[in-house]
Parts: C-alpha cells; sequence; structure tokens
C-alpha cells in the first residue's frame, strides 16, 4: 500500500506500508521537499517520478491519496488538483488502483477524531506501525496515515462483504489489500 500527501509549497509525503494479516509495518516513508526556487513544472516532474519509482519498486495492491481540502486560496487549490494528478497519473501508468480520501476521513479512521491534530497523528500512526519514534517530518506521517486508512477501510469492506454473503467486488470498489506472507526486504 503506497499511501501519498501531496503538498504544493511544502513536502509531499510517502509511506509504503505492508500488511501481513493484522500486521502493518512500514517498507520506507519519508517525504520530498524541493527548492523553493523550483517551478511548479519541475515540482511535477519530481512528484511523478518519486511515485513512479516507489510503485515500480514496491508493486503495491493501491495508491491511497490525500484529496484536495477547501483552501482559501483558489490558486492554491487548483496546483494542488495538479499535484494530485501527476499522483495518480503514476498509478495509473502502472495500472495500479488509485484511491483518495478527505483529511477528515483520514483523522478519524486513525485518530477517531476528524480534527486530529499533526502531533496526535503522528502518535497514532506511531502506535499502529510499531514504530520506536515519531514518524517525522509530519508530511511523511501524514502520508502513513493515508495508507493506513485505506487499508481499514478496504479490509472492513472486505469483512461487511463476506458477513452479507456476496462477491467483495459487488459490494465496494476498493479492494482489500493482499496479505503478503514472505517479508519484502528494503
Amino acid at each position: 500500500m503506497l499511501g501519498v500527501d501531496p503538498a504544493v509549497a511544502g513536502a509531499t509525503g510517502y509511506g509504503v506500508v505492508e500488511f501481513e494479516g493484522a500486521t502493518a509495518r512500514p517498507l520506507r516513508f519519508g517525504a520530498l521537499k524541493l527548492p523553493a526556487r523550483a517551478t511548479f513544472a519541475a515540482r511535477l516532474r519530481e512528484i511523478h517520478g518519486l511515485i513512479a519509482q516507489l510503485v515500480e519498486e514496491f508493486s503495491p495492491d493501491a495508491v491511497a491519496v490525500e484529496s484536495v481540502f477547501m483552501a482559501l486560496n483558489a490558486r492554491t487549490a487548483l496546483k494542488l488538483a495538479e499535484m494530485r494528478g501527476v499522483v495518480l497519473l503514476a498509478a495509473a501508468q502502472a495500472q495500479v488502483p488509485a484511491h483518495s480520501y478527505s483529511p477528515r476521513e483520514v483523522k478519524t479512521c486513525v485518530a477517531g477524531y476528524g480534527a486530529a491534530s499533526k502531533q496526535q497523528m503522528q502518535q497514532m500512526v506511531c502506535s499502529a506501525l510499531g514504530l520506536a519514534a515519531r514518524p517525522e517530518p509530519a508530511d511523511a506521517a501524514d502520508a502513513l496515515a493515508v495508507a493506513l486508512c485505506h487499508a481499514h477501510l478496504a479490509q472492513a469492506r472486505e469483512r461487511m462483504a463476506a458477513a452479507m454473503g456476496i462477491r467483495a467486488a459487488q459490494a465496494a470498489p476498493v479492494p482489500a489489500p493482499r496479505i503478503r506472507t514472505r517479508a519484502t526486504r528494503v
């Protein structure tokens, strides 16, 4: 599972999480921050390249992306949408399903509270992934939270479909993450 927290001016967070049964563990996470003088086109190219490389290296079952929130500035919202577009394009080019979640959905799913602070989210991600320290930068923790959110919701949909006796594909468009039986080397 690859989670992405796109950003226009700040760092774009990314996190690759592997699920073995009910256990989640991070394989790689971080944030790509480009120099302030980088053009927007260069930012788009670098983000696309990063996501394409992560998809190729880790072969995730899905890419989960934080959706555009209501920004105070329409220009910023449009640029964020363009940034999300290159993430979605990288997933589509690799034929990996992509899913979007609002910041409130991610916070509710991971922290149980839709208005959780950055610090609360970092702590919950740390706890969920069994990390010794909070993931830094906060953008990386946000991306890991997006991946966790997708996995939890996909697994819940799968359980609901099983309980109702219907095929999961009919119950929800979100596929459950593949459960891997062996660890992937990083």
